[in-house]
């Protein structure tokens, strides 16, 4: 048998699909609802966070070091994840 790269046929190792867990609609639903209830939490602490300001421009001004400081902590878990693939 000649050798074959990454992604070519014949696959030399197959996958045992049967052996692979399927999720059921319970444990997705779940799933789903655990992932909105913690984005609804976030987004409420924010929201608090924001009403918490004393005028329209410390609201402004907040929203805005939020963004940075959410987009810096993006850019760095992005190169983090690139640094490890």
């Amino acid at each position: 048998m000649t050798e074959c790269r990454p992604g070519e046929w014949p696959v030399t190792n197959p996958v045992d699909l049967d052996a692979v867990h399927e999720r059921t609609a319970d444990e997705l639903y779940v799933q789903r609802a655990s992932e909105r209830a913690l984005h609804e939490m976030v987004l409420d602490s924010i929201r608090y966070d924001l009403e918490q300001q004393p005028s329209p421009v410390c609201v402004v001004a907040a929203a805005r070091n939020l963004c940075g400081r959410i987009t810096a902590a993006a850019e760095e878990i992005a190169r983090a994840k690139r640094s490890t693939a």
